[in-house]
């Protein structure tokens, strides 16, 4: 995966305060999806004590919120897991 694409991510997580993420680009699985305008396919999991106390949903909200503009562009489809320190 391209360090560029990581360093983006991170930056974009950063008022999440990440304990740590992964990222897995699974673009190469969905080559030809239809509807994709050139974004590529990630798989996200983050670790952040600011989920706590949120739902599921919530958590989804606040990491897609930190990609609204890359959004097709850059990212056409993210799966997120996200859980608290705690949680682990």
């Amino acid at each position: 995966m391209s360090s560029d694409i990581e360093a983006l991510f991170a930056e974009r997580l950063a008022p999440l305060s990440p304990e740590s993420f992964t990222l897995t680009d699974e673009s190469g699985d969905h080559v030809g999806h239809a509807g994709n305008t050139g974004g590529g396919h990630y798989w996200l999991a983050v670790v952040s004590a600011k989920f706590a106390g949120q739902s599921r949903l919530a958590r989804h909200r606040m990491v897609m919120d930190c990609f609204t503009e890359l959004i097709p562009a850059k990212i056409h489809a993210l799966s997120i897991t996200a859980h608290t320190p705690d949680e682990l």
